[in-house]
């Protein structure tokens, strides 16, 4: 899968300090409550075309996912769309939450 990059998590979090950053979620509605990083959106198929219609192309995006596998597939697909620059979050929010507790957060 071409068209988007691997980020770790704490290149990812330099990022966000420096510009602003579209995070998407792709793990399960139950997963993403119960926490995820600072600011993300969860992106399904039921919600794919209001966020593709909505946001900024010229942001960078991170994909996450559990652990950084299915994420390559939906940043793929994003950067197919014509984003300038997507990334999949390497190791996932499960790596992410254990580098970065201080950018996660709970709920809807």
């Amino acid at each position: 899968m071409a068209g988007f990059k691997h980020i770790q998590a704490a290149d990812a979090a330099k990022m966000m300090q420096k510009m602003h950053v579209t995070w998407v979620d792709i793990r399960d509605a139950n997963s993403f409550q119960q926490g995820h990083i600072l600011g993300a959106q969860r992106l399904d198929n039921t919600n794919v075309n209001a966020f593709l219609a909505q946001v900024d192309y010229q942001n960078p995006v991170i994909v996450c996912c559990y652990h950084g596998h299915s994420s390559q597939g939906a940043a793929a697909f994003l950067a197919e769309q014509g984003f300038d620059t997507v990334y999949s979050l390497d190791g996932g929010y499960e790596v992410w939450k254990l580098a970065c507790p201080h950018l996660c957060e709970s709920g809807l």
